[in-house]
């Protein structure tokens, strides 16, 4: 063999040694890139998250204030403000032009510490009870009078629970999560129609967008809501379980420009404590994605009667009483 020969063939002989190699470290450059880019992401999504949220004081320092009990409660807001909206916007939502903050819907989620169900609580937003400063007035005023502290207050003092977390979230912003999922699946047994507004929702399975739920959550002026709130709240329930069941669903959490879309309309959408972080919210909401299987109890505070301004005293202590020590709530108290 000559030395030319020998060099050619050494030559070859190391170019087909070095390709397994370099194939080898390009599939673990891959396979890393895989692996670190969702990590990567979600690193910075957990971050763009928690300094988007708007924070706001909720729980005032006052004496009687009651004490901690087994698990944890939320209050979560939907504030009828239309701060923020644009008159096109405010028309496209059907959300009229009233000024000042209310709220449409006020709700207690108890996270409990045990393997109890959690439960969902509506408080009708014309219930009639003592507002500090305000005496006996509905409780929809504690919000408009005093924002987020005095109605966290009087929730407090009303029901003797203790309020750990609090969430709030406008009309535009909860029309623009539920755009972010692509709509919200919804079975409506009849039509619905409100009078007040004029929109119109058809009977049978379909998509809610954002305006469409809106419509949906905040409705009592129909044949389809004979108990007017009370029958609105239940709505209202119905459907923060079947938003959360999609939310949760694998479909929305392996694509991730939905995740972000839901990620940033949350929120943008959302305000809670200084101490809150988006850890807290997802807790709620992977616990509040049982309501549509059932594995939520929800029901509204105990009423005398329809008009659901006067609360069952006696029911609605023997409920609260029953939630703030982690116990299965009794079937007699379930208003559905």
């Amino acid at each position: 063999m000559n030395t030319y020969q020998f060099r050619n063939d050494w030559d070859a002989s190391n170019r087909g040694a070095g390709r397994p190699r370099r194939r080898g470290r390009k599939i673990f450059a891959a396979v890393l890139v895989l692996v670190l880019l969702p990590v990567v992401f979600g690193a910075w999504l957990w971050f763009h998250v928690d300094s988007s949220i708007r924070r706001i004081d909720a729980f005032p320092d006052y004496a009687g204030r009651p004490a901690a009990g087994a698990g944890t409660n939320w209050l979560i807001v939907g504030s009828d403000s239309r701060d923020g909206l644009d008159p096109e916007t405010a028309a496209g939502l059907h959300v009229g032009d009233a000024e000042g903050q209310r709220t449409d819907t006020i709700m207690i989620a108890h996270l409990p510490d045990n393997s109890t169900a959690p439960t969902l609580i509506s408080i009708p937003r014309d219930s009639r009870v003592p507002v500090p400063g305000h005496g006996r007035t509905m409780i929809n005023a504690a919000f408009s009078e005093g924002g987020p502290q005095l109605l966290a207050q009087t929730v407090e003092q009303a029901t003797g629970l203790r309020i750990d977390h609090y969430a709030e979230i406008g009309f535009g912003g909860f029309a623009e999560i539920v755009d972010a999922v692509g709509g919200v699946e919804m079975c409506l047994d009849q039509e619905m129609h409100d009078t007040k507004t004029g929109q119109t929702l058809q009977a049978g399975c379909q998509s809610l967008d954002g305006s469409n739920a809106l419509t949906f959550v905040r409705m009592r002026y129909s044949d389809a809501t004979p108990r007017s709130d009370l029958d609105r709240v239940a709505n209202q329930r119905k459907f923060i379980g079947a938003l959360a069941q999609e939310a949760s669903s694998v479909t929305t959490l392996i694509n991730p420009f939905t995740t972000y879309a839901l990620a940033d309309a949350g929120a943008q959408a959302m305000a809670m404590t200084r101490e809150d972080g988006p850890s807290d919210l997802l807790s709620l909401a992977w616990a509040m994605r049982g309501i549509s299987s059932g594995a939520v109890v929800t029901t509204t505070v105990p009423v005398t009667d329809g008009t659901a301004k006067s609360w069952d005293k006696k029911k609605a202590t023997e409920l609260f009483e029953t939630v703030n020590n982690d116990q299965p709530v009794p079937e007699d108290l379930i208003v559905d």
